[in-house]
């Protein structure tokens, strides 16, 4: 790999952790927590396997963010209706509250990211 690349890599991993940080000082919540958040709001009941495929989580880090998110009162996990070993996680009405609180205009997206974003809305 060319160095320019390795540099390159470099800045958008310290813009991310910039970001990262503004959005947990605005909103008590770190990325991996607002991403579940959405994802819930999307999908009515998921599994953590489930959710972890979908936000490209190992089950070790899924499980994490889900228990940081049950220790918020963001989500409530239940009982699978087929097997009941089986847990499901969906949003709660404070983590519904919370995600409708989440203005990302209150966020300045670091200059080398506002590219992609740009790209993500044609």
């Amino acid at each position: 790999m060319e160095k320019q690349k390795i540099c390159k890599i470099r800045d958008l991993f310290r813009a991310i952790t910039s970001l990262e940080n503004m959005f947990q000082e605005a909103f008590d919540l770190n990325l991996n927590e607002a991403m579940l958040l959405c994802l819930l709001n999307e999908e009515s009941s998921m599994t953590s396997t489930e959710i972890a495929e979908k936000l490209g989580l190992t089950a070790s880090n899924a499980s994490k963010v889900l228990g940081s998110v049950e220790r918020k009162k963001l989500v409530k996990r239940s009982l699978g209706k087929t097997d009941r070993r089986q847990m499901h996680f969906k949003l709660s009405e404070q983590g519904q509250e919370k995600l409708g609180h989440i203005d990302c205009g209150r966020i300045e997206l670091p200059e080398i990211l506002a590219p992609l974003m740009e790209k993500q809305g044609e």
